[in-house]
C-alpha cells in the first residue's frame, strides 16, 4: 500500500511541476509516469537501505529510460519529461536542513547536510548522462548491426 501512495504522489507532483513548466497537455501524464517511476526505484532501494545517493542515481537512470521512450512515442522533446520527473528527486529537504542549521551556527551539521545535498545532485545528473549515453551507444551498436545485415 506505501508503494501505491508513494506512486501517487510522487505523479502528482511531477504532473503538477508539468502544468507550471507549461508542458502541452498531451504530454502531461507521461510527465506524472516519469516522476513515479524514478520516485518508485528511488524509494524501493531506500527502503533496502541503500545509500540515498545511489538510489537517486538509480532513480534519475530510470527516470531518463521512460522520458526517452516517451520522448521517441510522443515526438516531444526529452527535456519536457526529465524537467518534470526529476522534481520528486531533487533534494530540496536536504539544502533546507543546511541552510537552517547555517543560520542556527551549527556549521558542521550544516556541511552534513550541504555536502549530501551536492552528491545527491551530482548522481541525478549522472543518473541522466549514463542512461542517455547508454541509449546512445546502445542505437549506434543496432544501427551499426541492421546496417551490415543489409550489405
Amino acid at each position: 500500500m506505501t508503494y501505491i501512495f508513494q506512486f501517487i504522489l510522487s505523479f502528482f507532483a511531477s504532473f503538477s511541476f508539468g502544468i507550471l513548466f507549461n508542458a502541452p497537455r498531451r504530454v502531461l501524464l507521461h510527465c506524472g509516469l516519469a516522476g513515479a517511476v524514478g520516485w518508485v526505484i528511488y524509494f524501493t532501494l531506500s527502503q533496502f537501505e541503500v545509500d540515498s545517493v545511489l538510489a537517486t542515481f538509480f532513480g534519475a537512470v530510470g527516470l531518463t529510460v521512460v522520458s526517452i521512450y516517451n520522448a521517441r512515442i510522443l515526438r516531444v522533446p526529452i527535456l519536457t519529461f526529465i524537467t518534470c520527473g526529476i522534481i520528486p528527486l531533487v533534494p530540496g529537504g536536504r539544502a533546507y536542513e543546511s541552510m537552517r542549521h547555517i543560520v542556527l551556527s551549527d556549521y558542521m551539521r550544516a556541511f552534513e547536510f550541504g555536502f549530501e545535498a551536492a552528491l545527491i545532485a551530482m548522481a541525478i545528473a549522472f543518473g541522466i548522462i549514463f542512461a542517455e549515453m547508454s541509449h546512445s551507444v546502445l542505437q549506434t551498436a543496432k544501427n551499426k548491426i541492421l546496417k551490415r545485415k543489409r550489405l
